[in-house]
């Protein structure tokens, strides 16, 4: 529990820094380029972004659980704004904060390994996308419960290893060209 405190910590001093907020701006632009262009709407109530994920994960891979969650509020809403898909819905907003924190929980000055970046992935995956994305579907359509998890969950583990992957391999890429430690001043 120590070390999330830490994390967290950590993660608000980063807010104070120019460096982290021109960061972020920076992969929000990307970040809502990539949502309009690689979003795919399969159903009224199922999206599949391919891309659209990999400007917010570094973010909470390089700036922690705080700014991650608000990143990823802020990018929710943001999308909504520039390419609305459906009804908007705080909920929806509200997860995109978990997520955030999660993956920052997870990756924010950790070592990166393919195994963090998939449990990371499947803790997101169970509490947002399995238990509050369809819980929040069930207010805007009417449709139960047990009617939403199954399309969303296939959706998910097919998604698992590809996110999961890409993400590993973009981060050891940004390692590997001492972009880091721009970013971290080291």
């Amino acid at each position: 529990m120590r070390k999330i405190l830490k994390s967290f910590k950590d993660s608000s001093k980063e807010l104070k820094s120019v460096k982290c907020i021109t960061i972020t701006a920076m992969f929000g632009a990307i970040s809502i380029v990539l949502n309009s262009f690689t979003t795919v709407m399969v159903t009224k109530f199922l999206k599949i972004g391919f891309f659209s994920f990999l400007p917010s994960r570094l973010v909470y891979f390089l700036f922690g659980p705080l700014v991650g969650g608000l990143f990823g509020a802020a990018m929710d809403i943001l999308n909504f704004i520039v390419k609305p898909t459906g009804t908007f819905h705080p909920g929806f907003t509200f997860n995109a904060l978990i997520s955030g924190i999660i993956y920052g929980i997870f990756l924010y000055k950790k070592p990166v390994s393919i195994t963090r970046i998939l449990a990371a992935n499947i803790v997101q995956m169970i509490i947002v996308s399995f238990i509050l994305g369809s819980y929040w579907l069930t207010h805007l359509t009417g449709m139960t419960f047990l009617q939403l998890l199954p399309p969303r969950a296939l959706k998910e583990l097919i998604m698992l290893p590809f996110e999961t992957f890409l993400f590993f391999l973009i981060i050891k890429g940004v390692e590997a060209s001492g972009v880091l430690k721009l970013v971290y001043g080291k």
